[in-house]
């Protein structure tokens, strides 16, 4: 079944979204369980929100009722959170930073999307992450980091001004972050083996020298980062059967949790705006996925052959 996504959030608060921390009662879930109908509401949304919608897909199951109450706990293997979407309640996401130090993998809002993250400096988290969402061994994962200082150690930096005119884009790019862009930079060999080289210890690697990195503008998943003290290793969510973000953790917990997910932590639902994609590795920034994060005047579009705006 496909819903919208105004009517998923509005679900989610129909069923006791209260902002109380604490373990809910497990026959109070199982009484949720047994409602043999959905609860939706719909409200009027602003129009320049409406038209970032999109549709998410949904298992119309009971059981993905039991992640709507509020709580702290964990439910067959798998530790679900609400937070606060600014952050208020931070001390929350405690349990889920001791879990990625540990080598899980798990689900963190971000500005745009939610992302499946894990630790970068854990090998066998990393294979689980590709097994989880089944990304082929060739396809490149992007980095959510704290800093610019962690993007000046895992890679060589963005492009500097010189005596001949060259343009600074590091000063421009700091206008650009945190916010809603993935930058494509050369990697350095700080950067681990295993993020820079795909496949697991029996398969033959395959060498990759660029790397997507982000600095989300969102204080959850900031949060995160801090207490963590380290990047994480980050792939979008999408449905595996069909081309769509999901964009609801509770439908993102009842789809990938049976998969292998370790936590989800629910900020709220997001909006279908994936983050502008702006290769840097080239002469000039070019933009290769148009998102979020509007094109700047430094920047060519993926069908712009004219020279970068000075």
């Amino acid at each position: 079944m496909i819903v919208g996504v105004e009517e998923m959030s509005l679900e989610a608060k129909a069923v006791g979204h209260s902002g109380l921390a604490g373990a809910v009662p497990l026959s109070f879930r199982r009484s949720f369980s047994s409602f043999p109908t959905r609860l939706s509401f719909h409200t009027a949304v602003p129009p320049q929100t409406r038209r970032f919608q999109s549709l998410a897909v949904i298992k119309r199951s009971p059981k993905r009722l039991k992640y709507s109450a509020p709580r702290l706990t964990k439910e067959d293997g798998l530790l679900y959170v609400q937070v606060d979407q600014f952050g208020s309640d931070s001390w929350k996401l405690d349990p889920v930073v001791e879990l990625l130090k540990g080598g899980a993998v798990g689900v963190i809002p971000t500005d745009t999307l939610y992302a499946i993250v894990c630790d970068l400096s854990s090998h066998s988290a990393i294979e689980r992450l590709r097994r989880i969402k089944e990304i082929e061994p060739s396809k490149p994962l992007s980095i959510i980091c704290r800093s610019f200082r962690d993007i000046d150690t895992y890679t060589t930096g963005f492009p500097r001004g010189n005596a001949q005119g060259l343009t600074d884009i590091f000063r421009a790019v700091k206008h650009c972050l945190p916010g809603p862009y993935t930058f494509i930079l050369t990697a350095s060999k700080q950067l681990p083996k295993q993020c820079t080289r795909y496949g697991s210890a029996t398969s033959k690697y395959a060498s990759r020298k660029n790397v997507g990195v982000r600095i989300p503008d969102d204080p959850v998943c900031q949060a995160i980062l801090e207490k963590l003290d380290g990047p994480l290793i980050s792939t979008s969510v999408k449905s595996p059967k069909e081309d769509e973000w999901i964009l609801d953790p509770v439908i993102i917990a009842d789809v990938y949790g049976p998969e292998g997910l370790d936590f989800v932590v629910d900020a709220g639902v997001r909006v279908a705006d994936p983050s502008t994609v702006v290769d840097m590795t080239e002469s000039a920034p070019r933009i290769i996925r148009q998102g979020k994060g509007p094109k700047q005047p430094w920047m060519i579009a993926e069908d712009d052959d004219s020279p970068v705006d000075e």
